[in-house]
């Protein structure tokens, strides 16, 4: 009986995103990943997202070792139209740094960003793809159309205050700007991509990109495996992130995730829990209901009695015209 309800409310779900607004019946969580969605939380929605993490890096070449724990946090606020959202990202943390002739701690802000997203094209919105209220299978499939992606833009700036132990020398503003794309594979995979340039008009200005796959497993666990690409003057690499995420109620999600890199200098492990919560009782719903096969009949069958009913009609001035007539 449970999981014949769960399916019932997974129809239902799928049934009201698939003509895709903004907002969904459940939280939509951009952790424990380091991707971004496309889409927004939805507008006059607040979603707070924060987590704790334990890293250890080694550079080989420099010789150091930093060992230590913080705390990253998202704020994200949909306003004005349900595509818009604006965001305030922030890292903080302390570690213990060993290196030749230095042994000492190190601590502040690693990041402050602001910015703003906005989905500039979603393809569920073109598709003339209805829902089948009778058939799960027709519903879950795979379509070759799922490889149209959601597309947004998103535009921040970095913001400094001090020095900042982690990036030396670095500017107290530089922008960032990111194109984002996000597919949906039936209703259990979803694909998201970030290329972004990052801390543009620094010295540690670079390029990268990020690309995530989520895989729901049943209507509280999913997981997620992420790459992420970064190429720039100061600091190139390649990392690796996996984890997982229950959802405890509709609006509150738990996660744990686990960061590796691939190089030696340094060489990077992570691993960290979160919680992401949405505050949405000031939302309107937007959703248009999805109408059955045989309520579409009743309406085709409604304007072809209506259309024989008016075809040997004229309207009252085209016969008022003709009595006029000579």
């Amino acid at each position: 009986m449970q999981k014949r309800n769960f399916y019932i409310l997974g129809l239902v779900f799928f049934t009201l995103t698939s003509v895709r607004a903004q907002y969904t019946d459940i939280i939509n969580s951009n952790r424990p990943g380091k991707s971004i969605s496309a889409f927004s939380v939805g507008e006059t929605v607040i979603q707070a997202e924060m987590g704790l993490y334990g890293i250890k890096e080694k550079h080989e070449d420099l010789g150091y070792e930093a060992q230590g724990f913080g705390s990253d946090l998202s704020v994200r606020y949909g306003a004005f139209f349900e595509q818009l959202e604006f965001s305030l990202d922030a890292q903080y943390q302390y570690d213990w740094y060993k290196a030749p002739l230095i042994n000492d701690t190190r601590a502040g802000f690693k990041q402050i960003t602001l910015g703003a997203k906005y989905l500039i094209y979603d393809p569920f919105l073109k598709l003339n793809d209805k829902p089948n209220l009778y058939s799960w299978k027709a519903n879950h499939k795979f379509n070759w159309k799922d490889f149209i992606p959601a597309v947004g833009l998103y535009a921040g700036f970095n913001l400094g205050f001090g020095d900042n132990p982690f990036y030396p020398g670095d500017t107290k503003f530089s922008p960032k700007v990111m194109v984002i794309t996000q597919n949906h594979f039936g209703s259990k995979w979803v694909w998201v991509n970030n290329i972004f340039l990052d801390k543009l008009m620094s010295k540690y200005q670079g390029i990268g990109w990020i690309s995530t796959m989520t895989r729901g497993f049943n209507m509280r666990w999913s997981g997620f495996l992420e790459a992420q690409a970064l190429k720039g003057d100061e600091y190139s690499d390649l990392l690796f992130r996996f984890g997982a995420a229950y959802l405890v109620r509709e609006n509150i999600q738990l996660d744990l995730s686990i960061t590796k890199n691939v190089k030696t200098t340094p060489e990077i492990f992570m691993a960290g829990f979160g919680v992401a919560w949405r505050f949405d009782a000031n939302h309107e719903n937007v959703y248009m209901r999805a109408k059955s096969p045989k309520d579409e009949k009743k309406d085709k069958e409604k304007k072809g009695k209506k259309d024989k009913r008016n075809k040997g009609k004229k309207r009252k001035d085209e016969v008022e015209l003709e009595n006029t007539k000579p």
